[in-house]
């Protein structure tokens, strides 16, 4: 099989609604954007699909580099092809949640030659997983407690908070939440890099306090020596890792310091499921655990296939909030049931995105 052409199809993404903030009033959530698809084709007659959101720099990357790289090789050789990849980084410096792609279109035709789900093809471990709530940044502490409950009653069996980027009021917060959903509810929270390492220090000794289950990215990720100095001053486990640049190698700097209780893995920033796969095993092999970032379907296949994942994470905002599609009434996640990552199968209830039709078999 070779790999005989490869395009970008770009969409009108409509962004968030209603539209969501982060800590200290940052933008979380985009407005209207042009988003976009890779579409690889073969000569078996099999097309690969993988999503970007930045179709103009994903056109760009592909009109100057990937589409030369690309035609005429077996798209079944993913591991060369994603070497191949990181060559050219080195001359690009790709931006971390584009050059993903790839990757994850190949994935896509090698399940569709096998007639197999990704998580099958990895060698699932599971077929369902418990999703947590994982909130955007509300107004006031009462807001929070008030969506807690929500998530609670939608079956959410656990919570983590994406909070106000102030250690004081943030400590408050993660405090109130305890009393308020009791001691058996588990509860992780996100400092979104917001922080510098005196203000993490304080707020990670209330977080160990009130029992949460893991403290994920309080400060920017690029001084593996701040964390583990971090590590040195407080004993609530370290969930690191998401955002730094160097994928797997950075993963085991944060290993091999001895600060992390566990890494964040993911497709789009840790370079698709041979990246992120990578990540997972280097985990493992330190009794660590690898949790998955993000919602969506490549999250779905990465949590049946990595044993030491808790959870599959999904985002809730607004208020009322609403359970994503993925989660079912009992909090549960399923794995995917359609060959490769299981787009179309997605697209034959919301309609396929406008420019892709000719590409559906």
């Amino acid at each position: 099989m070779k790999i005989t052409d490869v395009e970008v199809v770009l969409v009108e993404n409509p962004g968030f609604t209603p539209s969501f903030r982060w800590r200290k009033g940052i933008p979380g959530s985009d407005g209207p954007s042009v988003g976009g698809w890779l579409i690889i084709q073969t000569d078996a007659g099999i097309t690969g699909f993988a999503q970007a959101p930045r179709g103009v720099i994903l056109k760009d990357y592909v009109d100057r580099r990937f589409r030369s790289e690309l035609i005429g090789q077996d798209p079944l050789n993913r591991e060369y092809l994603w070497e191949r990849a990181w060559e050219l980084d080195r001359i690009e410096r790709f931006a971390p949640n584009m050059a993903h792609v790839v990757d994850v279109a190949l994935w896509d035709i090698a399940g569709k030659q096998a007639g197999l789900p990704i998580y099958k093809l990895l060698g699932g471990f599971r077929d369902s997983i418990q999703a947590y709530a994982s909130t955007v940044t509300f107004g006031s502490i009462e807001e929070f407690l008030e969506v807690a409950d929500q998530c609670l009653e939608l079956g959410y069996p656990a919570i983590k908070l994406h909070a106000f980027g102030d250690a004081k009021k943030d400590a408050e917060l993660c405090t109130r939440l305890r009393e308020h959903v009791g001691d058996d509810i588990p509860l992780m929270y996100d400092g979104s890099a917001g922080f510098d390492l005196m203000d993490a220090t304080y707020l990670g000794h209330a977080l160990d306090a009130a029992g949460y289950l893991w403290y994920e990215e309080p400060m920017r990720e690029f001084s593996v020596t701040a964390y583990k100095w971090l590590g040195e001053r407080v004993r609530v486990p370290l969930l690191l890792g998401e955002v730094t640049d160097g994928a797997h190698m950075s993963a085991g700097d944060f290993v091999a310091t001895g600060v992390a209780s566990a890494l964040r893995t993911s497709t789009f920033l840790r370079g698709g499921f041979t990246g992120a796969m990578r990540i997972a095993h280097l985990a493992d092999a330190y009794h660590l655990r690898a949790e998955v970032h993000g919602m969506g379907l490549e999250s779905a296949h990465l949590c049946m296939t990595i044993k030491n994942n808790t959870y599959y994470e999904s985002l809730v905002w607004g208020n009322p909030i609403k359970r994503e599609a993925l989660v079912d009434t009992s909090g549960l996640v399923h794995g995917p049931t359609n060959p490769g990552v299981g787009y179309e199968g997605l697209w034959a209830n919301s309609g396929v995105p406008h420019g892709l039709e000719k590409y559906i078999k």
